[in-house]
This record gives C-alpha cells, sequence and structure tokens, in this order.
C-alpha cells in the first residue's frame, strides 16, 4: 500500500500553501435559464465536495443544490428556471438516472424526482431541456437510445442504435432534435441527423465522410429559427458552419485564425462568440453573421475554458493562466469588465508561468510542449516529472494547475507533452494515433525528453513520467517499453490491461476503442496485446505508483488487479492506493490526499530529501 504522509514540507508556509491551493473554492462559468436568465445554476467545490449550486441573480443569493459523498459532476436548468437537473449515480460511476427539483429547493423530508419518467438507467449520453419538450440520451451495453417526453408525461424511445451517439441539440421551437451518431462504425468522428419530435422521423441527415466529424453546437436561440451551429473538419481542422436545416443549406464559417475553433449563439441569433484555441491557448471573438465581421475581444493571456453571452449582450468567461487562479470574468457590451463571481473563502496562491517548447519528430513535424521551472531553482539540471494529459483527445493549455504547482514546490521541473494524439492541432496531428494508440505518443514524450536532458534542464537520472486516465495509461506503457528514460512512474486510474479493460468499460468507451484501434479485440488482437502495457510488464525497472478507482466505469478495477498481480509476481518495487470513487474524485480532500501520496512517493523513489 501506498505510504500517506503527515506533511510534505517542513516549512509550515509552503505546506499551508500548497493545501491552500486545493481547498481555495473554485465555480464553473454559470449557466442560466433561457427564459429567466436571472436563474442560474453552477458547480462549486466550496463545501469541500465538488457540487451544483444555484444563484438567484435577481436577489443575490446562493443555494446548495446538492450534497453527496461522492460529489456531483453533471447538471442542467430548464428555460422557465423551475427546476435544476441533475444526474444521480452511485459513489462516482456514472451509471444512474436525471433527477430535478424545484429551483427554489425542496423540503429535506422530499427526495428529487425523476425527471423524465419512463427512460432507463444508463450512462449519460446527451440531455436538452424545452419549454414542453425534454430529451435525454442513455448509454449502457445496449447502445444508446434517445428518449423524449412531453409537459412531464411519459418518455418514449424516438431513437435506438446498438452504437454510441447521444443527444446534440434542440431546436427553440421544440419541433427538431439532433443526435450525434456513429452508425458508420467511428465514434470519434461522429455523423448528424436531425429527427422530427412530432414522431422520431428523420428530418434530414449530415455526414462528411471517413474521418471527418462533425459535432451540433446548438440550434439558434431565437423561436423559429433552425438554424443548427456545427463544428466540422473537411480542411484539416475544427472549424464551424451554419446548416439551415429548414432550406436544408449550410454556410462554412471561414475565419482567418490559426489552430481550431467552437463557438456559441448570441441570444438574438445574429452572431456567434468564438472561442480559438491555438498552442495551448484562447482568444475570445465576436462573429456578424450577416458581414462575416470577425472582432477579437480583450482577454488575458491565457486559457479560456468556457464562454457564453447573456441576454443583453455582456460576454461571461472562465479564465486562468499558468501563475493565477481561475476565476470567471463579465466583459460589458461598452467594454469595461469586472470578476463577475466570488467565492466564499481565502484564494489559491499563484504559482509560475510556463514556457513553450517546439520539439522535432522525425516524419511528423514538431510536438509542443510546456515547461516550468520552480521559482527560485538553481542553474543546471532537475528532478523532472513528465505529466501527460488523460483524452487522448484533449491538450494541456497554460491554465492554473494546482496538481503543476505542488510539484514546482518541491522542487521539480514540469514538462507537459501535447503528444500525436492530443487536440488543438488539427486533425492529422488528433488521428496520427489511430492503429498504433501509446506507442505512437511516447515517440513524442520520447523527442520532449531528449531536448530537456539535452539541454541540461533535466537530470537524466531523476526524470519521472505521470498521468492521470489515458495519461496512466502512457506513463505505465512508457515504463514497459522505455525503461531507461525513467527513474519512477506514476500511474492514476490507467488503462494497464487492455484486453481486460474493453472487456469490463463503459459501452461508449468501447465504441472508442474500436475505432481507434480499427476494430475490436476479436478482430485486431494483435494491435491490443502490442498497445496494452500488462504486455511490457516484466520490462519495468522503475518503482511504480497505481492510483485506482474502486468503482471506475472507464478504467476499470480488474484490469489494474490484473497489472499489479504481474508485478507481484516478480517481486517488482510498486505501490497502490485505492480508493472508493470512479473516474478520479470530485472531494477535495481525497484530492489533497492523492497529491501526498504521489509526492511523497517520487521523493522516496528518486532518492530526494
Amino acid at each position: 500500500m501506498a505510504e500517506v504522509p503527515d506533511a510534505l514540507f517542513a516549512d509550515a508556509d509552503a505546506e499551508a500553501r500548497w493545501r491552500d491551493r486545493f481547498t481555495a473554492a473554485r465555480v464553473s462559468l454559470p449557466r442560466w435559464a433561457h427564459d429567466a436568465p436571472d436563474r442560474n445554476l453552477y458547480l462549486s467545490n466550496s463545501s469541500g465536495v465538488w457540487e451544483v449550486y444555484a444563484w438567484d441573480r435577481a436577489t443575490g443569493t446562493h443555494r446548495q443544490v446538492t450534497d453527496r459523498p461522492n460529489g456531483t459532476s453533471y447538471a442542467a436548468i430548464g428555460p422557465d428556471g423551475e427546476h435544476i437537473w441533475w444526474f444521480a449515480d452511485s459513489d462516482g460511476d456514472e451509471f444512474g438516472s436525471w433527477v430535478h427539483e424545484p429551483f427554489a429547493g425542496r423540503p429535506t423530508t422530499d427526495e428529487p424526482r425523476p425527471a423524465v419518467p419512463g427512460s432507463v438507467p444508463g450512462y449519460p449520453a446527451g440531455i436538452e431541456i424545452g419549454r414542453s419538450v425534454n430529451a435525454v440520451g442513455v448509454s449502457n451495453d445496449d447502445g444508446t437510445s434517445v428518449f423524449v417526453s412531453r409537459a412531464g408525461g411519459e418518455a418514449k424511445v424516438v431513437y435506438h442504435d446498438e452504437h454510441d451517439g447521444g443527444v446534440a441539440a434542440l431546436s427553440r421551437d421544440e419541433t427538431l432534435l439532433t443526435i450525434e451518431h456513429s452508425e458508420h462504425g467511428d465514434n470519434r468522428h461522429p455523423a448528424l441527423r436531425v429527427l422530427s419530435v412530432a414522431d422520431g422521423s428523420t428530418v434530414a441527415e449530415k455526414w462528411d465522410g471517413k474521418g471527418k466529424g462533425l459535432d451540433a453546437v446548438g440550434f439558434s436561440p431565437v423561436d423559429g429559427d433552425q438554424r443548427l451551429l456545427v463544428l466540422h473538419e473537411r480542411h484539416g481542422r475544427e472549424e464551424l458552419l451554419i446548416w439551415d436545416v429548414a432550406a436544408d443549406t449550410e454556410t462554412e464559417i471561414s475565419l482567418d485564425l490559426p489552430g481550431e475553433v467552437t463557438a456559441d449563439w448570441y441570444p438574438d441569433g445574429s452572431a456567434i462568440v468564438v472561442m480559438h484555441t491555438h498552442e495551448a491557448r484562447n482568444t475570445l471573438h465576436r462573429y456578424d453573421i450577416a458581414t462575416g465581421t470577425l472582432t477579437t475581444l480583450d482577454t488575458p493571456n491565457g486559457t479560456i475554458g468556457a464562454a457564453a453571452v447573456r441576454p443583453d449582450g455582456t460576454v461571461e468567461y472562465a479564465w486562468s493562466n499558468a501563475a493565477q487562479p481561475p476565476v470567471v470574468r463579465a466583459q460589458y457590451p461598452d467594454g469595461t469588465e469586472r470578476v463577475l463571481l466570488e467565492p466564499p473563502g481565502h484564494k489559491a496562491p499563484p504559482s509560475v508561468e510556463l514556457m513553450d517548447v517546439y520539439v522535432p519528430v522525425a516524419d511528423f513535424g514538431q510536438v509542443h510542449a510546456l515547461y516550468a521551472r520552480p521559482a527560485h531553482a538553481p542553474d543546471g539540471p532537475l528532478p523532472t516529472i513528465f505529466t501527460l494529459h488523460g483524452g487522448p483527445h484533449s491538450a494541456d493549455e497554460d491554465r492554473f494547475s494546482a496538481y503543476r504547482a505542488v510539484w514546482l514546490d518541491a522542487g521539480f521541473a514540469v514538462v507537459h507533452v501535447n503528444y500525436r494524439g492530443s487536440t488543438g492541432y488539427g486533425s492529422a496531428w488528433r488521428d496520427a494515433i489511430e492503429g498504433r494508440p501509446g506507442l505512437t505518443e511516447l515517440e513524442d514524450v520520447a523527442a520532449v525528453h531528449a531536448w530537456a536532458v539535452d539541454k541540461g534542464l533535466s537530470d537524466p537520472a531523476k526524470c519521472l513520467v505521470n498521468g492521470a486516465s489515458w495519461g496512466g495509461y502512457l506513463a505505465l506503457l512508457a515504463l514497459g517499453t522505455q525503461p531507461s528514460l525513467w527513474a519512477a512512474g506514476i500511474a492514476g486510474v490507467p488503462v494497464a490491461d487492455y484486453l481486460a479493460a474493453y472487456a469490463d468499460e463503459m459501452e461508449p468507451l468501447r465504441a472508442f476503442d474500436r475505432a481507434l484501434f480499427g476494430g475490436s479485440p476479436d478482430e485486431v488482437h494483435d494491435r491490443y496485446v502490442e498497445c496494452s502495457p500488462i504486455t511490457y510488464v516484466d520490462q519495468v525497472r522503475a518503482p511504480v505508483l497505481v492510483v485506482a478507482g474502486e468503482n471506475d466505469p472507464r478504467c476499470p478495477i480488474r484490469q489494474i488487479d490484473n497489472y499489479l498481480d504481474r508485478l507481484a509476481v516478480r517481486h517488482a518495487s510498486y505501490e497502490v492506493y485505492r480508493y472508493d470513487a470512479g473516474h478520479g474524485s470530485l472531494v477535495v480532500a481525497e484530492t489533497i490526499k492523492q497529491m501526498a501520496i504521489e509526492v511523497h512517493f517520487a521523493r522516496r523513489a528518486l532518492d530526494l530529501h
């Protein structure tokens, strides 16, 4: 079992500083009711657990809606603002059903009511709440089902298929429902289908073909307007188009911006707010649809996690950078700006900035990495943690991370690698891992490792590989396939035995794996074996720490136990920490405990004092 230290730092101020970063209250970007915009919901860790909160802007009152041992992460609010919906799973296993309760609260003796009577439990696959029509997607081992209910009545199935999919968008007049589906066999590149809410019949279809996905952002918020904002990748990166479903016409939006974009509507449907991603940072823009004019909004350098436009034109967005803790900001139509939502309690101490690194990769351009050194580190090589993001279709960005800051405080340099498979660098970069996942990413990690050592920034004898989820998978795979590079490894909620993981994981992830590997284990068995960490477990020489959730539906516990059993047979040096939740924890105290275990393990494994 992993050791839990009493403290990480002998200095009391240093010990308080790293814990304060985790315990400081944070809030997500508020979402409001379309017809009652003073009624809002957001997520916050103010109670010590991430839960759902209601905020009445008219009165300035805030109310904690949920209070569950392992927290709550999925929530929505109806257009009239009368009810808050949240997803009730068990112990963080992500399997459950939607419930709702009045915005003002319910008597403590009452339980929240089923939000869509007649639907079945499963994994959440999208939700759209209308004035009189509600639609939810449910995923389970039978595939995907979409349920529609009217005025609180019994739900009926309007779509079912064995492939992965889900609810994507409901038109404002509630006559059209868009679903994303992968009936063509590739849920990484979905297609769109528009259904009639009245009878479930197909109104329109859109698919761009193999390797080119479509994602529905949302219908216009204007009554009677059936334009659908869509993300496409016809030109090698994510871009925007507007599909007028009623007229069956579309208009691609060509923007002179590098990188990739996503967007949302302005309330009157005349413009969209564009969030642009380029090299791990974001900018915001307003695009006027009639004139094609793109205007840049004045936002600080860093990462914008989400943005939305209020009925009065105010743009609200969640922002942070590597040095500064996250805040929710509001930019008003007159150009003034302020912090919108200040959570109670102490503020998170700042950290240090990230530096950009570009390292050539043979036959594939260059990999972008982000690098940080402790604020007062001496010159010369340092112990270095290479922390690999999950996904794999995600990216490390210039955002605040209490996790990164602890490692820096502990004297480690930190390197983030946006390996092939990461988003934000175009479709070819994201899809380059198809057919050989894991091993492809590690070629990029090795290139960045060589750069850090060659530049004299990293001590080659004290490099540690670390990650969670897909990053945990990569960490275990690296320890077995690149044993000479790593002095230790930490794997949080990893894939460790891919064949067993596929058998036990939630169905949407099986569909993802089939698309990524080019088939199921029955079809491409050797490929799964080649890319599985357990295949190389006998080559692992460095100490290993594995952190695992007992109720994890994404990286289930059995396949992790298989890997650990193989280490045990060899009497290899490893430690394990298991916690009673799912794919990560929403409990702040649990997160702090895991963080302390990781740093304590790393210091002992690398013989640091």
